[in-house]
């Protein structure tokens, strides 16, 4: 059970009656308060932030921050403030962790402002591509600040960082809270992986009351508003979706890898006043690890090889297309540029990367699982079309870049491997800032392409923001009509290939970027 460990009783009572009008007049100044942004889906209506940058070449790049340790999480931007997490600093080589730190830095400059530490349970691997305990960002009203440490931990600190609240909260690393209308709502997990951090498959056939499902709290109280009547696979990336009569919802999918129990396979909508399903679909063989937006009151979902558009009022696949056969691929080669059809492997169940989609206006983008290409499909008309991307970019002061394609040449050493799939021009060294190696599992390693559970990608109006593990980031013109090498905008850098590590979205704000990487806060803007 739940205990709710109040810090400070008649304080956080005085304080919660006066929440709602401080909340009200700070709220424009809420540039990104929680992972999914100001319109929980990745997305924002407009940024200044340049479309190219180089912490390489210390090219609009307004500060960077150090940090101890390793992290994943999105930062968040609350008026002059900026908000991360790391795992707590290790002092040898380690490959697991549980507990971990919130760091509060100001926007301005990255100075310190304070820090708080937030303990765990069970072990999760470090630095893993899949997700730590680091990985799930804060989210603040403005006045208040709510860390979840999936592990075990969820704790509520004021601006300056006084701990107001902690209570006991089982979750999962691939969790992104959501704050709405008073409510944290987030995964609820009751299995807990072995002493490496690892699910087995033992839960395979667990009862329905251990099963993984989404969570409603009362943020002033903690406690539990609704349980969702379904269950949701802890990979899977629910977004606060409004249906054409004004209802809110959120879609959640089960089915995936390591025997999770939920059944049946497939997307379920749930209301998010109080959890009730108010349709099932099910999709045998379901790989649920993607976000799930809903456009025109049409569900998109990928599938296998296909892109479905299920109805959002009866929960009826409406219209499917392939996104392996006979597609058009814009593919660089040594001779340059060309534009064929390819049909791709067909890896059933799954043909796109872990949480790389993101509908952005009239198109749908993601990852290829086994390719290094950018797909999209058109929402309206259905066409799917791949732009193929670099694998790695090796950048130098004073040297042009060196740019790994699938078929550049590769030193032997460095060709694929059971961990690291794609060729690569230099293995992540997974090693925190003060040259510690933290890594829990071996892909940590490779490119960020295939086998991996991406960042999210973020959008800011028109511009989508990719990044790779190895912290490359790209920045596409999300409405191009022609889907070819002039949609890139940028190929950018987070730090040194091989040193910049990172499972963190990108944060857009009103004039800048924020980056999160293995050792660094970074913020990205113009420099006037």
């Amino acid at each position: 059970m739940n205990c709710l460990r109040i810090l400070r009783l008649t304080a956080f009572s005085v304080t919660a009656i006066c929440l709602s009008t401080v909340c009200s007049a700070q709220r424009t100044s809420m540039q990104w308060a929680q992972g999914p942004g100001p319109r929980y889906d990745f997305t924002t209506a407009s940024s200044d932030f340049p479309s190219t940058w180089s912490v390489v070449n210390h090219s609009n790049i307004r500060w960077q921050a150090t940090l101890p340790e390793t992290g994943q999480s999105a930062p968040i931007v609350v008026g002059d403030r900026v908000f991360v997490t790391t795992m707590q600093p290790v002092q040898q080589e380690s490959s697991v962790g549980n507990n971990i730190v919130v760091y509060c830095f100001a926007a301005a400059d990255g100075s310190l402002l304070w820090k708080q530490e937030v303990s765990g349970g069970y072990m999760t691997k470090l630095s893993a591509p899949f997700g730590d305990a680091s990985a799930p960002s804060p989210v603040s009203d403005g006045t208040r600040l709510w860390v979840l440490n999936p592990t075990g931990t969820l704790a509520c600190f004021d601006m300056q960082g006084k701990r107001l609240w902690q209570m006991d909260h089982l979750s999962v690393s691939r969790t992104q809270p959501i704050l709405w209308e008073g409510k944290l709502i987030l995964h609820r997990q009751v299995y807990r992986p072995d002493e490496k951090g690892h699910f087995t498959h033992e839960n395979r056939d667990a009862p329905l009351e251990r099963w993984t499902q989404l969570q409603a709290l009362d943020c002033e109280t903690a406690k539990v508003v609704w349980t969702s009547t379904c269950g949701a696979n802890m990979g899977c990336v629910p977004l606060l979706q409004t249906l054409s009569d004004g209802s809110p919802v959120l879609v959640v999918g089960r089915g995936g890898g390591h025997g999770p129990p939920e059944k049946p396979e497939g997307v379920s909508m749930i209301d998010a006043n109080d959890g009730t399903t108010l349709w099932t679909l099910p999709l045998p063989s379901f790989m649920s690890t993607q976000t799930y937006p809903v456009a025109d009151d049409q569900v998109l979902v990928f599938h296998k090889g296909d892109h479905l558009w299920v109805d959002a009022k009866t929960g009826k696949i409406s219209q499917q297309r392939s996104i392996v056969t006979d597609i058009m691929v814009r593919r660089w080669t040594q001779d340059g540029w060309v534009s064929t059809k390819e049909s791709l492997a067909d890896k059933k169940p799954r043909s796109i990367t872990q949480q790389s989609n993101l509908r952005v206006g009239k198109y749908h983008y993601f990852r290829s699982y086994t390719r290094n290409y950018l797909g999209r499909v058109n929402i309206h008309n259905g066409q799917v079309e791949y732009l193929e991307l670099p694998i790695q970019v090796l950048r130098q002061p004073g040297h042009p870049d060196v740019v790994q394609w699938r078929n550049s040449h590769t030193e032997e050493a460095l060709k694929r491997s059971k961990a690291v799939k794609d060729p690569v021009m230099r293995f992540n060294n997974v090693t925190n800032s003060r040259g510690i190696k933290v890594m829990g599992d071996a892909r940590a390693q490779g490119s960020g392409w295939g086998h991996i559970c991406a960042p999210i990608p973020t959008a800011a109006g028109d511009r989508l923001i990719v990044p790779l593990m190895s912290g490359l980031v790209f920045v596409i013109d999300a409405q191009a009509e022609a889907w070819d090498e002039t949609a890139v905008l940028g190929t950018n850098d987070l730090g040194p290939l091989g040193d910049s590590f990172t499972r963190a979205s990108l944060t857009p704000v009103s004039d800048g970027l924020y980056a999160h990487t293995i050792g660094k806060l970074i913020a990205i803007g113009s420099q006037h």
